[in-house]
């Protein structure tokens, strides 16, 4: 089959978040399949300098609503995928992806219904595929662009169209007025359509005319049908569950494998725990916190962000401290969560080490040198910290939603249900009370180690949603 994905971002060219994870694995995964593969993404000046791209396209007219641009195409291939990118220097040449220090870009609705165009010119004259497969509200035109605009083009007869939404909670909403813009009849713009409390939904339009959509956790594809995590779209995901599934995220094992990482002191296997010992003390070390190497160390790699559950701590911050436990922490993201995370770190030097910002270095170190990984997210589509935590026998404490859910169960990991902080709490203190048990806690980090998140599996998944379109 040959399919054309349509994102926004993707590693190693572009990223900031999950999604390029998966958009630099998941098509490689693929194609090794034996699947024909192509990806299409704007070429941002963040690239410059990270490819040496080969341009097939000149000038590709594109034209959006009142606007009317040329496109140079660039090809790389990598990793038997061949990555498209938009070249229009006027909508992706700016610092980062979305927005600057000042917030998102207001002509975000045309940066991206641009890029929807550019698909389908790219399926007309370059790459005709079987399937689109969208992911997020980037790309959440490509519905209504190929269903409406494009029904009558012999060149798109028997094209599917897959959206995967990796985070509902991030929509692509703009102003009604914005609809003379993106090119659509204005017709569309209803309560079935594109209308969305007045705005105009990019995720929505993805919706309505999918032929399928996906969610990276199977829980997650459940979840998002419910007010509580339906982002006021549950209403409209109800009635359409004959066309949702979820496929759990993969893994990465060649980045994250404690028995090759390059970034641990010591390097070691379900069979050869010594490493992990010898990596908690550099850690412990390092971060200046006492060199007690019995004590449980619980590592935190995360954004800072209210889906992140950090909003729980506060509360028990003060039985927590009470406990027999270091805590490392590294990440950033929202003023106040930093500052509770520091202020921790001031009032209990002994017990708690922070360091803000992002090192990828020091994120492998803490998934080999901490006993346990503190998840408590009040949603998560899917996770991958988990799973690596999984991998380097690091033994997660998560709440039990979304990719959570399905990637930790009670054999490998502990789990809470409320989102209250006396049941995170509550959590924490039955893991601290198994790991006193050791000969039964390395059983639990080995069952963990044995589990298989590789991105052959999910792979194997989106491929049978595609014979089945």
């Amino acid at each position: 089959m040959r399919i054309l994905m349509v994102t926004s971002e993707a590693t190693p060219f572009a990223k900031t978040g999950g999604l390029a994870d998966v958009l630099g694995a998941l098509p490689q995964a693929l194609a090794k399949l034996g699947e024909e593969v192509a990806v299409v993404l704007p070429r941002y000046a963040s690239m410059d300098g990270l490819t040496v791209p080969r341009r097939i396209w000149r000038d590709m007219p594109l034209t959006l609503g009142r606007y009317s641009f040329l496109a140079g195409i660039d090809e790389v291939r990598h990793g038997g995928v061949r990555y498209l990118f938009v070249d229009i220097p006027a909508l992706y040449n700016r610092p980062g992806i979305y927005g600057d220090r000042t917030g998102s870009y207001a002509d975000n609705h045309i940066r991206f219904g641009v890029l929807n165009q550019a698909a389908l010119a790219i399926a007309r004259n370059i790459f005709r595929p079987d399937v689109f497969h969208g992911h997020d509200w980037q790309a959440g035109l490509l519905g209504p662009y190929l269903h409406e605009m494009f029904k009558g083009d012999p060149t798109f007869f028997g094209a599917k169209f897959l959206l995967s939404i990796h985070n509902l909670g991030y929509q692509g909403n703009f102003a009604a007025s914005v609809m003379p813009d993106i090119g659509l009849d204005p017709n569309l713009f209803h309560s079935e359509g594109l209308e969305f409390w007045g705005e105009v939904s990019f995720l929505k339009a993805g919706i309505v005319w999918a032929d399928a959509i996906t969610t990276v956790s199977p829980t997650y594809a459940r979840e998002i049908q419910t007010p509580e995590f339906g982002f006021g779209l549950d209403g409209l995901l109800r009635p359409r569950v004959a066309k949702i599934s979820g496929i759990l995220n993969g893994v990465d094992y060649g980045e994250w494998n404690p028995e090759t990482d390059p970034h641990l002191p010591a390097r070691y296997s379900a069979q050869n725990l010594a490493g992990k010992r010898i990596s908690k003390l550099a850690l412990l070390q390092e971060l200046g916190l006492p060199l007690d190497r019995e004590r449980p160390l619980i590592g935190v790699i995360s954004r800072f962000a209210g889906q992140k559950g950090f909003d729980l701590l506060p509360t028990i911050a003060a039985e927590l401290m009470e406990l027999d436990f270091a805590l490392v922490v590294l990440g950033n993201g929202e003023a106040p969560i930093e500052e509770m995370f520091l202020s921790l770190a001031d009032q209990n030097p002994q017990k708690v080490a922070v360091r803000i910002g992002y090192d990828n270095a020091l994120a492998h170190c803490i998934e080999g040198a901490a006993d346990m990984f503190l998840m408590p997210s009040r949603y998560e589509p899917c996770g991958l910290n988990q799973m690596y935590s999984l991998r380097y026998g690091t033994v997660p404490i998560v709440r039990a939603t979304g990719g959570l859910e399905d990637s930790v169960d009670e054999s490998t990991g502990f789990k809470f249900g409320p989102y209250t902080p006396e049941a995170l709490l509550e959590c924490v203190i039955e893991a601290l009370a198994a790991f006193r048990d050791l000969p039964t806690w390395r059983e639990r980090m080995r069952r963990g180690m044995a589990k298989d998140f590789s991105w052959d599996v999910a792979a194997a998944g989106y491929q049978k949603l595609y014979k089945s379109l």
